[in-house]
């Protein structure tokens, strides 16, 4: 017989609908007139053992007889069908115990029970659960209990359910398999493939997977209750579903308690929350109360209340895990989870609570999963190093690791709209190497021990946002939840505000796109040939203005490197000079490496190659002080270059510019290379500017592409600078188009 697919009904009828459904098991009352509706998505029903939960399974599924009552499917009554009747019209059902066939493998358990029509399929099925891909020919008794459960949910789903009931779906398993069970269930529930009805006993399962939660006590729907309610309420949760009191023994179990119906939840507090577990091993009827220490110590903070979409709409009728992909927009929340698991929870949750999804990663280097979106093990299989670095059982060896696995793998990343960590030194290290990995203009903020003193190595030419913590990373307390949690709304702010203007760009007329961007650098001396340049340029291109002091240079290649910048004219090189000779504003062994590795259209130039920065007079080197110095203001002291040190630095340029395989364009202003190097200034030597430009003529290699033009002025001419407009302006005919186009 041929599957029958239930069309949803266009009238809105609940998913599912117990109307007074009452069972008996002799003269035991085990389910007394429950009333319950599911509209769609997931809904979890909590008690204690032997409330009637699985009674409740078995009667919708038609394995037990109800008294009296109604039970609908979509609007069909289907109280009193067979069970094969009621698996056929949509309904599928996973029992407690998971009844495997020892014998059969994962691949014949599927094979098994898929159908020739339906949604779902064994290669799905694999798709889903990428681990019963890798266990596909082990048999049923070779597999974990986490295993077992995936391929006894496999296995339902192989019937093309519309309807999935669940019987403790979660009971014995790992935590990291209980996280993964949970979010895969609900991605499924908001995709619209099912409808979930989950039986549980684990109250941070059940809050987790939806929203309201429906509480069973003595056979009766009790209240269906908000789940951020019941997982804040911690005397709640020892009343209904505690340990060491019966339901008759309490006054909240009256008649008049609410029921039945999803459509009046009980008030939802707003913002994080302390969530209580009241049962955190699951209770039988003999079990003894839990001490109150123990759960306030295992309590932990979310905002689950509040978890919306990102355009601010609740998710509500699914989860707060639902649909979230990694190539959704979403902040990243990093850090070490076997040391700072409490902090960074508490910002996530301050994060989601602003309406803003969230990935939380765990760059800790122990090796071990602390229950984050993306454990350590996953960030490690980035590493260039590999698994090897990270376990090396060094701790300086692995966080050096962890800093380079952690850089590639957030470099891999789709939709990241922030990235937001708090810790200590190693903490710091790795997540401000990955910060700089990312585009300029993402929100990138630290909270940091180290924030009060020299940041420049973790900031670099970033634009992270450091934040003293004021208290050590370790615990929440009066001052660290103040501090954390600034740090947490600002970031929600700052994404927000760049998802924003993301999307005001995308939804602009390509008509009205901005002018592209290109990046000048500039140092005083040059400053006459750059306002030149910009000033030719600005009708069609918006110049950003760099001043060449190591981080100006590094800044622009940061955006280079970001695809922010369309077009560059590195008239200032001057911080090579630094770097080189020792210099207080040197550029990186990196300097126009980002030009490298892009491709982009270079202009550029020797602009200041005639001087070395140091600072008071009486910090320049003993070895320099006999030379050509040149006081520009009282905390910066001009050195003059010599053509031995020239015809280095002429030298050091052309390899790098030999390395470009985009269209280069360096051009040589003969009559000097500085507002110092002019006739009558104190830098003024043409036999040290010779020096320079013959050593960058013999090192260039001339292509049809690369070209050295040698010009018969002086840097800040006119006609040098309409000079460099001109092989702008050539080298980006045709490309400008494309250039307003690129986001």
């Amino acid at each position: 017989m041929a599957e029958r697919f239930p069309v949803p009904p266009k009238t809105g009828a609940p998913v599912l609908q117990l109307q007074g459904v009452n069972v008996f098991y002799g003269r035991s009352h085990a389910v007394q007139g429950v009333d319950l509706t599911l509209q769609s998505g997931v809904l979890s029903v909590v008690g204690r053992n032997g409330m009637g939960k699985t009674t409740m399974c078995k009667a919708i599924m038609g394995l037990v007889p109800i008294a009296s009552g109604s039970i609908r499917f979509m609007g069909e009554e289907i109280a009193g069908r067979a069970p094969a009747d009621v698996a056929r019209l949509g309904i599928g059902y996973v029992p407690q115990g998971r009844r495997l066939w020892r014998s059969l493998t994962v691949h014949e358990h599927l094979r098994l029970m898929a159908r020739s029509k339906g949604r779902w399929t064994p290669e799905r099925i694999y798709e889903v659960f990428p681990r019963l891909a890798e266990r596909r020919n082990n048999g049923g008794a070779q597999l974990s209990g986490g295993e077992q459960q995936m391929l006894a949910i496999s296995r339902a789903l192989l019937m093309n359910p519309r309807l999935l009931i669940m019987d403790e779906p979660t009971e014995g398993l790992a935590p990291v398999i209980v996280a993964h069970v949970e979010e895969t269930l609900v991605r499924l529930a908001a995709e619209g493939d099912v409808s979930i009805l989950v039986i549980e006993q684990n109250i941070g399962v059940a809050t987790q997977m939806s929203d309201p939660v429906a509480i069973m006590v003595n056979g009766r729907i009790n209240r269906v209750i908000a789940s951020a309610t019941l997982a804040a309420d911690r005397d709640l949760q020892q009343r209904l579903l505690g340990v060491g009191r019966h339901g008759h023994e309490d006054p909240a179990f009256t008649e008049d308690a609410p029921s039945g119906s999803a459509a009046a939840p009980a008030p939802v507090p707003e913002g994080p929350i302390r969530v209580y577990v009241a049962n955190p091993a699951i209770p039988t009827r003999w079990s003894k109360d839990v001490p109150a220490a123990q759960i306030e110590a295992a309590a932990r903070t979310v905002s689950r209340p509040t978890l919306a979409t990102i355009d601010g709409r609740r998710i509500g009728d699914t989860s707060a895990l639902a649909a979230r992909g990694p190539g959704e927009p979403h902040v990243v929340i990093a850090g070490t989870l076997d040391t700072k698991g409490e902090e960074l929870r508490y910002i996530r949750d301050i994060i989601q609570a602003a309406g803003l999804r969230t990935r939380l990663v765990d760059v800790s280097t122990q090796g071990r999963n602390h229950g984050a979106d993306v454990s350590p093990q996953e960030v490690a299989l980035a590493s260039p190093r590999g698994l090897p670095g990270l376990a090396s059982g060094d701790r300086g060896a692995a966080v050096a690791a962890m800093t380079d696995a952690f850089a590639a793998w957030i470099g891999a990343q789709q939709g990241v709209a922030g990235l937001i960590s708090a810790g200590g030194s190693g903490g710091t290290a790795i997540a401000t190497a990955a910060m700089q990995v990312l585009p300029v203009g993402v929100p990138k903020l630290m909270v940091s021990t180290m924030a009060a003193g020299n940041v420049a190595e973790y900031v670099g030419s970033a634009d992270i946002t450091m934040m003293h913590s004021v208290t050590d990373v370790q615990g929440l307390n009066r001052i660290s939840r103040a501090v954390l949690g600034n740090a947490a709304h600002a970031m929600a702010a700052m994404a927000k505000a760049h998802l924003a203007t993301a999307h005001l760009a995308a939804a602009r007329p390509a008509t009205a796109q901005e002018r592209p961007l290109v990046g000048l650098t500039m140092f005083g001396v040059t400053t006459p040939c750059v306002q030149q340049v910009a000033r030719l340029l600005d009708p069609e291109w918006e110049a950003l203005v760099f001043h060449a002091t190591g981080v100006g240079g590094r800044s622009m290649e940061k955006l280079v490197d970001s695809r922010l910048l369309q077009g560059v004219i590195d008239v200032s090189t001057t911080e090579v000079c630094d770097m080189l000779l020792g210099g207080i504003l040197p550029a990186s062994e990196d300097r126009f490496g980002a030009v490298i590795r892009t491709k982009l259209p270079y202009v550029g130039s020797v602009g200041a190659l005639d001087m070395v920065n140091f600072a008071a007079p009486d910090t320049v080197p003993a070895h320099y002080r006999g030379r050509n110095l040149y006081p520009h203001n009282p905390q910066v002291t001009l050195m003059r270059t010599t053509p031995e040190e020239n015809a280095r630095i002429g030298r050091w340029i052309g390899e790098r510019l030999n390395l470009m395989e985009g269209p280069v364009r360096f051009l040589i202003p003969e009559g000097g290379v500085s507002a110092l190097d002019a006739p009558g200034k104190p830098f003024f030597d043409p036999d040290a500017d010779a020096a320079l430009f013959e050593a960058l003529a013999a090192t260039i290699r001339p292509t049809a592409n690369r070209q050295l033009l040698r010009l018969p002025h002086h840097i800040n001419d006119p006609a040098f600078a309409q000079a460099l407009v001109r092989e702008f302006l050539a080298l980006h005919q045709g490309r400008r188009g494309a250039a307003r186009r690129r986001p």
